[in-house]
């Protein structure tokens, strides 16, 4: 058995065995899969070492990529309502972010209007959701 094939396999049983310890969403176990097929490869094969790393490389993202795609869950969309209803609690600057108190939690809150400024105190609409911001309406320029 070749040197290389013996490093392979040993690389692939430390990641596999890893990953039970460490839990990396499969990247580690992926990794491991990849340098048990290189061991293959190297065996049977005797390809050089520069293409059995390239190979490995190779290997790993193809299986990650794979294995996200497949196996992780889809990502849930926003929860937020049309138009429902926050407070602020600081001053929303035009163009800039402020925090609103929606459904009992402070949230990093921006006017969907870059030029309105929200007062504290006031009541808004939220309109969607950016990642962890907000996006909200001031209630007066809805009603006029």
């Amino acid at each position: 058995m070749p040197f290389t094939t013996l490093i392979w396999l040993i690389a692939g049983a430390c990641f596999c065995l890893s990953e039970l310890f460490i839990p990396t969403a499969f990247v580690a176990f992926m990794m491991g899969i990849s340098a048990f097929i290189v061991a293959l490869l190297s065996l049977t094969l005797g390809i050089p070492l520069w293409l059995q790393a390239f190979s490995w490389l190779l290997l790993s993202a193809s299986l990650i990529l794979l294995t996200r795609k497949y196996i992780s869950p889809p990502r849930r969309k926003s929860k937020i309502r049309d138009a429902v209803s926050a407070e602020t609690i600081t001053e929303i600057p035009a163009g800039r972010t402020g925090r609103v108190l929606y459904e009992g939690n402070s949230w990093r809150a921006r006017c969907d209007d870059e030029h309105a400024f929200i007062a504290p105190y006031q009541r808004v609409y939220v309109v969607r959701r950016e990642g962890t911001t907000l996006i909200v309406m001031p209630e007066n320029i809805l009603h006029s």
